[in-house]
């Protein structure tokens, strides 16, 4: 997609209130430094745009971005992130829960795992979360420019395990450096907005 407008349009806190958007939506999910904002600022073509940081549990907001006046790029704060008070985290997993929920407009949900290990507890349980609301889903295995190419595929494979994923939830591995796997992303992304328009 060639990206001529960008905006973070709404910011939400944790007593915020969440936006009525009317265009649809794709928000992101991942624990904390798994490459979030790296990711959406890949998928944009900006080195800067979403808000990034070397201190994981950085983003405490929900970043509504919205790309060409089409769609919104929703960024969930990290979860897991043991810095973060077990208080502040219970209230940001209920603004998260409360989101998935209620919105109207989300199409996608986008769950990015680290290639590298395997996923922690908190990935496997946002995983079945998002699988038990039907919400559609699909992963992106990052930080991939960090492993041999040869050990991509197998970590994939056992990323798909121990999820639990079934064979039709695609598992992409992209890489914010060499931009591996970006359009791949685009291309599910295009599907999921095409799916929903059509039903």
């Amino acid at each position: 997609m060639v990206i001529k407008d960008l905006q973070l349009e709404t910011v939400v806190g944790v007593t915020g209130k969440l936006p009525v958007n009317t265009l649809p939506e794709i928000a992101f999910a991942g624990r904390s430094n798994v490459g979030k904002s790296s990711l959406i600022n890949g998928l944009l073509g900006r080195k800067s745009f979403a808000r990034t940081s070397s201190q994981p549990g950085k983003t405490q907001t929900l970043n509504f971005y919205k790309v060409n006046n089409e769609l919104y790029f929703t960024d969930l704060p990290g979860y897991g992130y043991a810095r973060v008070s077990m208080t502040l985290r219970q209230k940001w997993g209920k603004v998260i829960e409360k989101y998935l929920k209620t919105s109207k407009q989300l199409r996608c949900i986008i769950q990015l795992v680290d290639i590298r290990h395997e996923p922690t507890k908190d990935d496997v349980a946002m995983f079945e979360w998002i699988n038990a609301m039907g919400l559609k889903t699909f992963v992106v295995a990052t930080k991939a420019d960090k492993i041999s190419r040869g050990a991509v595929k197998q970590q994939c494979d056992m990323i798909r395990k121990c999820l639990k994923a079934k064979a039709d939830v695609k598992i992409i591995p992209f890489s914010s450096v060499t931009k591996q796997g970006a359009e791949d992303i685009w291309k599910e992304i295009t599907e999921s907005l095409a799916a929903e328009a059509a039903e």
